[in-house]
């Protein structure tokens, strides 16, 4: 092993991704914000191991990821629950776990919920690129999906391990209710639109990704055909392409697009779209802004 501080990667997982609070900022040059799609998570993890809040971690997908510490470093998991080992002895999620030189940490499948957020005392160092450090799967800005074999660079530690022992957030949902403020373009759409919304019995399909959640379920009915000029989207934005089904912009959303938006989720609200499982069912409530 090495006195400097780093993790290589020995399982990537399905889908592992370094992540931070995202690029801010720079949507009017086409750039997407980016960032851990469950922030709280994210920001919980890094608190366990005395990172501040928007530190660069390791956001996991579906079947998490495994990696060998090159220094004595500390590891918190949060996110999705799932099993923790180190060394193949279980070590607890959702609190501080110390690694020495060598040792193995794997993230394990999640059981319940999507994506799992891996922080490491100091940050994953990896060169910024706009201010963040965040992979955009979209734009391909920032480092690439984590492979086997990788080094990922750490930071020196800023400040103490969290000092409790664990620390809860609320869990993945069973049923996912988004709150829906109406607009820009409720207009092209049936006057029963958002009502129907309401009512209509939707799920996550397994086409979501971090660039946005996609749903199936009934089709909402256009009053307005032709195309519609390029627009900006905002994050959390419900898009209706010509499918009908809705579509809800992520954190690696375009910054444009030409399908009416019927209506905005609140940001807030949107760390359980990240954790919601294909075949989620789902329900968009009529909310103000």
């Amino acid at each position: 092993m090495t006195d400097t501080p780093g993790a290589e990667v020995v399982r990537p997982g399905a889908l592992t991704t370094v992540q931070d609070l995202g690029r801010h900022g720079h949507a009017h040059l086409g750039v997407p914000r980016s960032g851990a799609l469950d922030a709280p998570a994210l920001r919980l993890a890094n608190r366990l191991v005395g990172n501040p809040g928007g530190a660069a971690a390791l956001e996991t997908t579906a079947d998490g990821t495994a990696l060998r510490a090159r220094s004595a470093v500390t590891a918190a998991v949060t996110g999705a629950p799932c099993p923790v080992l180190v060394d193949g002895r279980p070590a607890p999620w959702g609190a501080p776990v110390r690694l020495r030189p060598g040792a193995v940490l794997d993230v394990g499948r999640a059981v319940r919920g999507l994506r799992c957020y891996v922080a490491l005392a100091g940050g994953v160092a990896v060169e910024p690129v706009l201010g963040s450090r965040s992979a955009d799967l979209l734009s391909g800005l920032g480092p690439a999906p984590l492979a086997e074999g990788d080094v990922l660079p750490l930071g020196a530690a800023v400040g103490p391990v969290g000092a409790v022992d664990t620390a809860a957030l609320p869990g993945p949902p069973a049923e996912l209710v988004l709150p829906l403020v109406p607009g820009p373009r409720q207009d092209w759409f049936a006057p029963d639109a958002p009502r129907e919304l309401g009512r209509a019995g939707y799920t996550v399909s397994p086409a979501s990704n971090r660039i946005g959640l996609r749903t199936e379920g009934p089709a909402l009915r256009r009053v307005r055909e032709g195309e519609l000029p390029s627009e900006g989207m905002v994050l959390g934005a419900v898009q209706v392409p010509p499918d009908g089904r809705p579509v809800v912009f992520l954190a690696d959303h375009p910054v444009t697009g030409g399908y009416p938006v019927i209506g905005v989720v609140p940001e807030r609200h949107l760390w359980a779209a990240a954790q919601a499982v294909p075949g989620t069912p789902l329900r968009f409530v009529p909310a103000r802004a």
